[in-house]
């Protein structure tokens, strides 16, 4: 074997490992990307249930129009397709987040805990701007369907 074959063969495999290493890196990016962005969605949760707990607890003053602006900024994050933000890879095991792997062991029951979700947030947008005690009777609901998934499916800090 002549020194130009083995120096392409060298060269042929180098460019092989370079590929999959920038592949590799491409799909980490890939997923890195859809934590942050399952994250921010969470963030806007956080956010928007914060004022009505906020509201709820006296805290801050009730208004109807923030009240009845928050709940539906939680019905509208309940009804985007968030398939692209759990890929394989993005759990807790895997990269920086606190999603444990058993939400892609258990997805129908994540499913599940999400529907209910939706459903204590359409009874939020309902119940927030009608008053602080239509507001307090739909909080712990809401509350609760957060906590329902994030006890089982979200490590702890």
């Amino acid at each position: 074997m002549g020194t130009s074959t083995k120096i392409f063969g060298v060269a042929l495999g180098l460019s092989l490992l370079a590929g999959a290493a920038l592949g590799a890196s491409d799909e980490d990016m890939a997923v890195q990307a859809a934590i942050k962005a399952r994250q921010a969605h969470m963030d806007l949760y956080a956010y928007n249930l914060g004022i009505l707990g906020a509201m709820a607890k006296g805290d801050v003053e009730y208004n109807a129009d923030i009240a009845g602006g928050a709940a539906s900024n939680i019905v509208t994050l309940t009804s985007l397709d968030q398939s692209t933000l759990w890929p394989e890879g993005s759990d807790s095991m895997a990269a920086e987040t606190r999603a444990l792997p058993a939400i892609w062991d258990n997805f129908p029951d994540v499913m599940a805990k999400s529907q209910a979700l939706v459903e204590a947030a359409v009874a939020m947008e309902a119940a927030a701007g009608t008053g602080i005690d239509g507001l307090r009777a739909a909080i712990g609901p809401l509350g609760g369907a957060c906590g329902a998934c994030h006890k089982v499916y979200r490590a702890p800090e």
